[in-house]
């Protein structure tokens, strides 16, 4: 055997170590953030669509200002500025998406700053932050500006001229028969959910777009199905049981199921990378327990709605999730 065979033996039967990771994908931070935003984008457009110009500077004042504290905030941290990756730029928006149309200006600039300075870069910036920053904005806003956060536009009704309450606050205040009346008839309340046309915030509009944007992000694996799936049956499951007020199973899955922000919740928040467990079975048990939640606040909290505080409250108990379901060891059952 020559020398330089020899040689070549030897180098294939060397074992090379290296750190994680050893799998490697194509699928960048970059990448994957800018493809959330792009399946937000028909919902959005929807949105400035149907309620105007005052959601068009709302999402515009969310989605820039959420940009400029992310440069801000990693310039004083001499850190690289990475508002290219689109995370600050998909926080901001989702936080808009979050809000009524019409709040003043300075209303999502400031959330934009409690989601990115706060809840983002004082935990450590991108990967570090325990809590849903678009929420955590949210949930500042609606504790220190409640007014302009529960002020609503104006929509038809069948029965009024204009209706300026959002078919949860409906429901809450006026019980099911108003707001079968408010739309006229029940499939005419389940066809305007579905496709966008009733009163809210901004990201409360289309199921349908909604739901297209979720399916591209698991078609893409960039979201696993349980979640959305979970958190939603949840809510339909319990308020069929509990949500009627003529005994158990007389309540209205179908609307809880498209009223409020579950859908956008469900696809694009509880999806997060960050602020969810890892494993499946942990997803799940997040789904449920956030979807329980969701319930227990419609029907009997003070809030017509609770996605936001059940995500967040969930967000809590992430780490003990992952702690006590974690993944099997690699060759083992």
């Amino acid at each position: 055997m020559s020398v330089e065979n020899s040689h070549q033996e030897d180098s294939a039967n060397q074992l090379i170590v290296s750190s994680s990771p050893h799998i490697l994908s194509n699928d960048s931070t970059q990448k994957i953030m800018w493809t959330v935003v792009a399946a937000l984008m028909p919902a959005v457009i929807f949105a400035v669509y149907y309620f105007g110009v005052p959601a068009f500077r709302t999402l515009l004042a969310g989605s820039l200002s959420a940009l400029i504290f992310e440069a801000l905030v990693q310039k004083i941290r001499k850190k690289r500025v990475t508002v290219s990756d689109g995370s600050a730029l998909l926080c901001g928006l989702l936080l808009a998406m979050c809000l009524p149309p019409a709040v003043p200006l300075f209303v999502p600039i400031i959330g934009s700053f409690i989601a990115i300075v706060i809840a983002k870069h004082s935990m450590g910036g991108l990967g570090q932050n325990i809590f849903n920053p678009a929420h955590i904005g949210r949930a500042a806003l609606m504790v220190s500006w409640p007014v302009a956060m529960t002020t609503w536009t104006k929509m038809p009704s069948v029965i009024d001229t204009v209706t300026s309450a959002t078919p949860l606050n409906i429901l809450k205040q006026q019980g099911y028969e108003a707001l079968i009346q408010t739309f006229g008839s029940q499939s005419d309340m389940y066809t305007a959910l579905f496709l966008g046309f009733r009163n809210g915030s901004i990201g409360e509009t289309s199921v349908l777009l909604l739901v297209i944007g979720g399916i591209i992000l698991i078609y893409k694996r960039y979201i696993d199905w349980v979640a959305p799936v979970f958190m939603i049956g949840t809510v339909g499951i319990l308020t069929w049981a509990f949500g009627g007020s003529n005994g158990l199973f007389s309540g209205d899955p179908l609307f809880h199921m498209m009223a409020g922000g579950l859908v956008i919740g469900a696809f694009f928040m509880i999806t997060d990378y960050v602020t969810t467990p890892i494993t499946r079975k942990g997803k799940i048990i997040f789904a449920v327990g956030a979807g329980a939640i969701t319930v227990l606040i419609r029907l009997l909290g003070g809030y017509p709605e609770g996605v936001c505080y059940s995500i967040l409250l969930m967000n809590c108990v992430t780490p003990l999730i992952d702690r006590f379901i974690q993944p099997a060891q690699y060759g083992r059952k």
